[in-house]
């Protein structure tokens, strides 16, 4: 699903993006921003973060600088 998404979007910033809009707040912009977290994180989880990053995406932000999160490594415990 995540290689689905990823290659929508790159299809967006292809085709659509240079119509709708010339620039992003954030950097990196919110397409790039969506791609790296599908790259990196599950369909579910990476799905959340875009959604969260194009609510920010408004006039009231301050935009900048936001990355998107390294994935949390897993702890094992030796039993």
């Amino acid at each position: 699903m995540n290689k689905l998404m990823i290659k929508l979007i790159k299809l967006y910033q292809r085709y659509l993006s240079k119509y709708l809009g010339g620039s992003c707040k954030y950097l990196p912009t919110c397409s790039n921003y969506a791609k790296e977290a599908y790259e990196k994180h599950n369909f579910f989880y990476a799905t959340f973060l875009m959604i969260w990053r194009i609510l920010r995406c408004n006039p009231f932000s301050k935009g900048g600088y936001d990355p998107v999160p390294e994935p949390k490594k897993k702890q094992y415990q030796n039993s």
